[in-house]
């Protein structure tokens, strides 16, 4: 039997439409290497700055490093590897939670007691068991059938009920931020708090990655995820928005081939760091005011279930 739930936490999902693109893996090199990082900004200087640091930020690691940047405020633009792809291990759980609303609203319904418990422990707790449960509700089709209406048109679902196999690339995820933190047709606006309010709960375990270094004035949502396999290591993923001090932006920083967890994190981090402090930046008159996010020293997060082989 479906409830309702309570009216502070009601959440009504969305209408349709929307437009995108992006992947194409490539393999392990070092970050700096082939690929150069592009910016653009409608505010002077500001694009010269972030490719300098971004790229300054990633010199000498190793790995595949994609990366993602938009800020609204400045119509800012940073990538980096756009189209390449990942394994997206747990950063897929918000295509999940914004899946399941997309389809709640076409069904004209609000979400069930059950699916608010499982949506809540599989963002803030990343809970793969609530993750399995909503994914095999969902169904191909329906994950499929939001990944159109995002046209998020090369994120590709993991076959098998992998669902930390599900192929990501850093254009989709920017979209799919972009789709959660601006009025749109896709998603509806109580959708877009409801996903924002729990990725803005995540445990404090897993409060790292593209936070590090958000200045105290944004209020902070993040997702994370990490996978280690036979090819490529260590994958380690951040996706983050931040609204606030005069800023709208999202990250998307996207990594394989790190030798180990640790690597991954440090590495997404200082490209974080890069990014708020030029977007951001402390002057004589506001130094005193603006404190950087310092993000847990002992990052965590729940590994999803893969094959043996891979």
């Amino acid at each position: 039997m479906t409830h309702r739930i309570s009216r502070g936490t009601r959440v009504l999902a969305a209408s349709l439409g929307a437009g995108v693109i992006a992947p194409l893996a490539l393999a392990a090199a070092p970050a700096s290497a082939a690929t150069t990082v592009s910016c653009t900004s409608a505010q002077a200087g500001l694009a010269t700055k972030l490719q300098r640091d971004i790229t300054a930020a990633l010199a000498n690691r190793t790995g595949t490093v994609a990366v993602g940047l938009y800020d609204r405020t400045t119509k800012t633009t940073c990538t980096l590897r756009a189209s390449s792809s990942f394994d997206s291990a747990s950063t897929v759980k918000v295509t999940v939670l914004a899946t399941l609303l997309w389809d709640a609203k076409k069904h004209n319904r609000y979400l069930t007691d059950r699916e608010t418990t499982l949506a809540k422990a599989m963002i803030t707790q990343s809970d793969n068991n609530a993750t399995t449960s909503l994914w095999n509700q969902l169904g191909m089709t329906k994950i499929k059938g939001f990944l159109t209406a995002a046209a998020m048109t090369r994120t590709v679902p993991g076959t098998g009920g992998y669902w930390g196999l599900t192929q990501i690339n850093v254009t989709d995820e920017q979209k799919l931020l972009k789709l959660i933190t601006a009025h749109n047709t896709v998603l509806s606006d109580n959708s877009r708090a409801y996903i924002l309010k729990l990725m803005n709960q995540v445990t404090s375990s897993q409060r790292w990655g593209t936070p590090a270094g958000a200045p105290s004035s944004v209020t902070v949502h993040v997702k994370n995820g990490w996978l280690q396999r036979s090819t490529h290591g260590w994958r380690v993923h951040s996706l983050g928005t931040f609204n606030g001090g005069g800023h709208d932006y999202m990250i998307s920083v996207l990594t394989h081939g790190n030798s180990t967890m640790s690597y991954g994190v440090t590495t997404i981090q200082n490209v974080a760091k890069a990014i708020h402090k030029d977007l951001v930046p402390t002057t004589a008159t506001n130094s005193a005011t603006i404190q950087r996010y310092v993000p847990t020293d002992t990052p965590k997060e729940s590994m999803p279930a893969v094959p043996a082989a891979g």
